[in-house]
């Protein structure tokens, strides 16, 4: 019904910094109303639709972090000599290797169908191998037997993370 422009199209013309700061007197408050609530709603869509990870993406994320962790103790186990070792070092490589076991058995429960199943069997398996490792380092009375211990107890270790743990797909 209007033949003219309205006095608030006039103004978005005139002075786009004083039509947002505020409208002044005569304006009709309505128009710019709606315009603010459908950019807050447009906002608020845009930030819901990018949401975060779900738990399943949230526990993959901490058994591929667990994998590398473990993977890097059993590396610098693998490279531990009779000449570099010390008790410490090598229990607190082995106790980082259980926090990480600790860890993605923590995860296991919000992973779904196969993964599931997989984790839950690399887990049980290097497990395994990780306290029969602990159980036979320290046995040895000798030095000379201590270092063919851990080598072996390292070789093992190395191995069943290769056979349980490597499968495991983190390329994602």
């Amino acid at each position: 019904m209007r033949a003219s422009p309205s006095r608030w199209c006039q103004r978005v013309r005139d002075a786009p910094a004083r039509v947002i700061a505020g409208c002044g007197t005569g304006c009709d408050g309505r128009v710019m109303t709606r315009a603010l609530t459908g950019v807050v709603l447009s906002l608020a869509l845009v930030v819901a639709g990018c949401g975060g990870d779900s738990a399943e993406q949230k526990a993959q994320k901490s058994v591929c972090s667990a994998r590398a962790n473990i993977k890097k103790q059993v590396d610098a186990l693998k490279s531990t000599t009779i000449s570099t070792a010390s008790i410490d070092g090598v229990k607190a490589n082995l106790k980082s290797i259980g926090d990480s076991l600790s860890q993605m058995t923590q995860a296991q429960k919000d992973l779904k169908g196969n993964r599931k199943q997989q984790v839950q069997s690399a887990n049980a398996t290097f497990k395994a191998e990780l306290t029969s490792v602990a159980r036979e380092v320290g046995r040895s009375v000798t030095l000379s037997n201590a270092a063919q211990q851990l080598q072996t107890a390292v070789a093992s270790l190395a191995t069943g993370y290769q056979k349980a743990l490597a499968p495991i797909d983190c390329s994602s």
